[in-house]
């Protein structure tokens, strides 16, 4: 029956695109001729991962299939699944965007991406693979009441997932608006519907070999197209510099730093998000779980971080290379905004600046490494997005339902069942959001979702790991006031108050989208006062639930270290 519903669900996914794509391209959006080479490989890749989707259904009989692919994935290959989830559409289209558009500054982000890991291999990943089962709620919970922190940790995990969900369906949008010639909401529910599919029939399984091809292919097709564009300046890094500085409307400026980031209290907002952000991100968070023991979990960050590192470093060649060599080609530019081989407007590039490593894979390859890389940057959204899907939809179904609603008595069949609803619902969340938030940049809207995993959920987390003294009234306090002072700061930045809210003031005879508030990130706020609501409430609470926290502190250390011990020592 599932294979029935599988590949039924496939052949409907695929009608909308036939009947529309041609209509389409009359329409306002800036419509491209139709690469039917591109939109073949496209469609070979959807129905391959499908045929995974179908070999993964058949092996998902557990709860622990479906949230871990059964715990049966080695080192090296949850290595390459956690650097597909990071090599996300913020990664290769986002950061490519950024430099292109401000040179040196773009990179703060994949800087910021990189210097979280080791965070997370020395402090963290060894206690998250010993204490925890399926979520990092069982490990923030381990020797807490579980109901008011898996109560917490749960809607905080749903408001990272909903926030890095808007940057990939951006980015997926973007990517099948200019492929296919789509509208771009039509393009934003293709990529819903498919995700579900993924989530609902595979699971983990499905997600983690999607992750890991798709990582694969990815630098691959990245390396290539470094390579090819390297070959334009003779292999001379100074040479790409030099001429990306003459045809660049910023000229000199970038090659230095207050193009993108223009002061250095935003700039160490962002870092701060960026490098504790990623210890805080729940669909990260739970790839710990899919490996048999912590020196598993261990090896996943090493080779997670070479990969990592390696594919940044690609992105940063992609974006100088395109400055020079977009130019060679006028149609990749809208109506002025290319002026004798010089850029007028950095935002002029056709279908935004989401799509410049795109540009460059045409440029450089022509249409048959279009064609591969699109199929290969649409892959990475897509098992992105299942990825981040199936940690809100395991939040949901069983930190809140099989914990919380149900206190430990739901069987695992009922539990899987409410996951893939709360999957469905997810993914009209996500259709949603993605619509709303069309015109930001992809990486700047992943910068935002780490801000709030920092202030949220990764005081908490490394608290309840290593400091004794902390009660669940204190857990529930620090991460609450991170998660709202958060999100709350973040809606009165410029970004949301004024990019997507429309809010606008004069400045200087012009009209300008204004923020109530000059931070654009709120992590050196919202995560200082995470810590200091954690301690504070800790420190003052005396109640009989407090004494139990502190006592079960050792025997957590015990199975932090050794793996050996309880399941569990709090009570609902």
């Amino acid at each position: 029956m599932k294979r029935f519903a599988i590949w039924g669900t496939l052949l409907a996914l695929l009608t909308p695109f036939v009947l529309v794509a041609a209509p389409a391209m009359t329409g306002e959006v800036e419509m491209q001729t139709i690469n039917y080479t591109a939109i073949g490989m496209f469609l070979l890749f959807v129905a391959g991962t499908l045929g995974i989707t179908y070999w993964a259904a058949k092996r998902t009989r557990s709860a622990k299939d479906f949230y871990t692919a059964g715990g049966g994935i080695t080192g090296f290959q949850n290595g390459l699944a956690i650097a597909g989830d990071f090599m996300s559409a913020a990664s290769f289209l986002g950061i490519s965007g950024l430099v292109f558009a401000s040179g040196y500054d773009g990179l703060i982000y994949s800087i910021g991406f990189l210097v979280g890991w080791p965070v997370i291999m020395f402090l963290i990943a060894e206690q998250i693979r010993n204490l925890g089962k399926f979520t990092f709620a069982d490990v923030s919970s381990y020797r807490f009441g579980q109901t008011p922190i898996r109560s917490m940790a749960a809607i905080s995990s749903l408001v990272v997932v909903a926030f890095y969900l808007i940057a990939q369906m951006v980015g997926a949008g973007k990517l099948i608006q200019l492929l296919f010639g789509l509208e771009y909401w039509i393009a934003v529910v293709a990529v819903g519907v498919l995700m579900m599919v993924y989530v609902i029939f595979g699971g983990m399984t499905a997600t983690t070999w999607v992750q890991i091809i798709k990582a694969m292919l990815l630098l691959a097709g990245a390396t290539f197209m470094a390579l090819a564009s390297l070959a334009h300046f003779g292999f001379s890094p100074e040479e790409m510099f030099r001429q990306a500085v003459a045809v660049h409307p910023k000229g000199d400026a970038i090659m230095g730093p207050g193009t993108l980031v223009t002061d250095p209290l935003n700039a160490i907002s962002l870092g701060l998000a960026l490098m504790f952000g990623t210890a805080g991100l729940p669909h990260i968070l739970m790839r710990f779980f899919t490996v048999p023991d912590a020196k598993e979990a261990r090896k996943s960050v090493f080779y997670a971080t070479g990969f990592i590192g390696y594919f940044y470093i690609l992105t940063f060649i992609i974006g100088f290379a395109a400055i020079v060599l977009l130019t060679q080609h006028p149609e990749f530019f809208k109506p002025g905004a290319l002026l004798d081989g010089t850029i007028v407007d950095v935002k002029g590039v056709s279908g935004g600046t989401n799509m410049v490593a795109i540009r460059l894979a045409e440029a450089v390859g022509g249409n048959l490494f279009l064609g591969f890389i699109s199929a290969v940057a649409f892959a990475t959204i897509l098992a992105v997005v299942s990825g981040l899907t199936l940690a809100g939809a395991s939040a949901i179904s069983h930190d809140l339902y099989a914990s919380v609603i149900a206190r430990g008595r739901s069987n695992e069949a009922t539990e899987i069942r409410v996951s893939k609803f709360a999957t469905f619902a997810l993914g009209l969340v996500a259709i949603g959001l993605g619509i709303a938030f069309e015109t930001q940049n992809v990486a700047f809207m992943v910068g935002l979702a780490f801000a709030i995993a920092a202030s949220a959920n990764f005081p908490v987390l490394i608290t309840s790991i290593f400091w004794g003294k902390m009660t669940t009234r204190g857990a529930v306090v620090g991460g609450l006031v991170g998660l709202i002072s958060a999100v709350i700061l973040t809606i009165l930045s410029k970004a949301v108050w004024g990019d997507v809210l429309g809010h606008t003031a004069m400045v200087d005879g012009k009209e300008i989208a204004v923020g109530l508030i000059g931070l654009n990130n709120p992590a050196i706020i919202s995560m200082p006062l995470a810590f200091f609501f954690i301690w504070l409430v800790s420190l003052l609470d005396n109640s009989e639930r407090a004494k139990l926290d502190r006592a079960a502190f050792d025997a957590q250390k015990i199975r932090c270290e050794t793996g050996i011990g309880a399941e569990g020592a709090a009570s609902h």
